[in-house]
């Protein structure tokens, strides 16, 4: 997404409502939340065979189809079959953006995608350009029922052995497109996530694979499985590549040295080095965790907000500010450092209004989370480090808590619902959605300086 669309698609005859693309987005999510909202609502969704109430229900919902993971019920023993099936359409219309969805349907109708769609798909996966866009979702759709199915097979065959035949069915499959998606739902119940697997190298490597494949971006993902053809990678993926290896690895070198002798102290060298790695790729926006997260020390949980904040990289099903505008900023500080005037990157030139958004994208972003976390600490109270890391784990999409989640009081769980939305569409996304319209007068102002710093 670009600061200024070049097509408007209020010009675009027949357009409904004259919307723009953020618009569309943004209509389109609430639509979906509040459908999934209804059918949560319904007796069949919950084991109890009892109608759920309509905030319990919207929480759910909007967690599920912004791919968070914070609940308020126990997702494996509240919810009936048909309710955890209602989560996972939501989950997987939630990760891979509903246009990515609805284009999946209008191929297999054999519609024409027009225009339209393609400027909305484009607004969606977060492409620079809108040609090729309907051939990237095919790929993307690909791409995921495959690597959602093969994981699926792999986590079955482990749950196999804990859950029996078919349990063991559903369980797998759940998993996979939670984890993929970035959600962190499980079925397991309790509240537990997946804190019995903390040594499992099956289910923790399996999970951790699904999380990054889903968190690098879909155009990224492609452009690897290309690569042995065409022998060339973008300025994007190899920053994307870069930043995430670097924050994988740094965050399973931290979370181990800050936890060797406290949570992990119990555990074998092995479960030690399963718990750190697992806990340093869950916080980009995955949600589920070995350990439990409440009794790791605060220097940890600090930590963990910042991984939760930077998040996965754009046009993933992950959130957060995104891994290449924390690496913009860190690069844009680093060039104005050595008196640069051009940010560069590689031996390449970065426009100046991808700095700009960048730094918009930051900036949105602080304001955000300040003005949540300053809400939930007059609503809620309590310890202001978990209120804070439920604020970033909601914006972020992650899903991780420190446990007051079910606790939240009724304009608690409204603030956090809105922080998830936020955070899914992202504060640029709202920010053009509900800007007015203002026509280009070419007018330009003289210039002034002022004194900075």
């Amino acid at each position: 997404m670009k600061l200024n669309f070049k097509v408007r698609l209020d010009n675009l005859k027949g357009f409904p409502l004259n919307l723009t693309p953020p618009q569309v987005l943004v209509l389109g999510f609430a639509l979906v939340i509040l459908t999934g909202a209804l059918l949560l609502m319904l007796p069949v969704s919950s084991r109890s065979g009892e109608a759920t109430d309509f905030l319990t229900a919207l929480f759910t919902a909007t967690s599920a189809v912004c791919v968070t993971g914070l609940v308020v019920v126990d997702t494996g023993t509240y919810w009936s079959t048909f309710g955890q099936a209602v989560i996972l359409g939501l989950i997987q219309i939630g990760g891979l953006g509903f246009m990515s969805m609805a284009t999946f349907f209008f191929i297999l109708m054999g519609r024409r995608i027009g225009l339209k769609e393609r400027l909305i798909i484009q607004e969606s996966l977060n492409q620079l350009r809108v040609a090729g866009v309907v051939r990237l979702v095919r790929a993307v759709l690909l791409f995921t029922f495959l690597t959602e199915g093969f994981f699926a097979l792999v986590l079955s065959l482990r749950f196999y052995f804990d859950y029996g035949f078919p349990r063991c069915l559903w369980m797998g499959l759940f998993h996979a497109v939670s984890a993929f998606n970035n959600a962190g739902f499980d079925i397991i119940g309790g509240f537990r996530s997946l804190t019995g697997y903390v040594s499992d190298p099956v289910v923790t490597i399996s999970i951790t694979t699904l999380i990054i494949l889903g968190g690098l971006g879909f155009a990224t993902v492609i452009e690897l499985f290309n690569y042995p053809r065409t022998r060339r990678l973008s300025l994007h993926t190899r920053l994307v590549l870069r930043v995430t290896a670097a924050l994988i690895i740094g965050g399973t070198l931290v979370f181990g040295l800050l936890e060797w002798g406290h949570i992990l102290r119990d555990l074998p060298l092995s479960g030690k080095i399963l718990a750190s790695y697992f806990q340093a790729v869950t916080p980009r926006t995955a949600g589920f965790n070995s350990v439990d997260i409440g009794h790791l020390n605060a220097a940890t949980q600090f930590f963990i907000i910042i991984l939760m904040f930077i998040g996965a990289s754009p046009g993933s099903t992950g959130g957060g500010i995104k891994t290449t505008t924390f690496a913009l900023l860190g690069i844009t500080l680093w060039s104005l450092g050595r008196g640069k005037e051009d940010v560069e990157l590689f031996r390449r030139r970065i426009p100046p209004w991808q700095v700009y958004k960048a730094l918009s994208v930051a900036l949105w972003s602080i304001f955000l989370v300040i003005t949540v976390t300053l809400v939930l600490c007059i609503t809620e109270g309590g310890n202001f480090l978990a209120v804070l890391f439920e604020t970033v784990s909601a914006f972020g999409t992650v899903g991780l808590s420190m446990g007051i989640t079910p606790h939240l009081s009724s304009a608690g769980r409204v603030a956090i619902i809105l922080t998830m939305f936020a955070g899914r569409l992202g504060p640029l996304t709202l920010a053009y959605a509900f800007a007015q319209r203002r026509r280009r007068t070419g007018i330009r102002y003289p210039e002034e300086k002022i004194m900075v710093g």
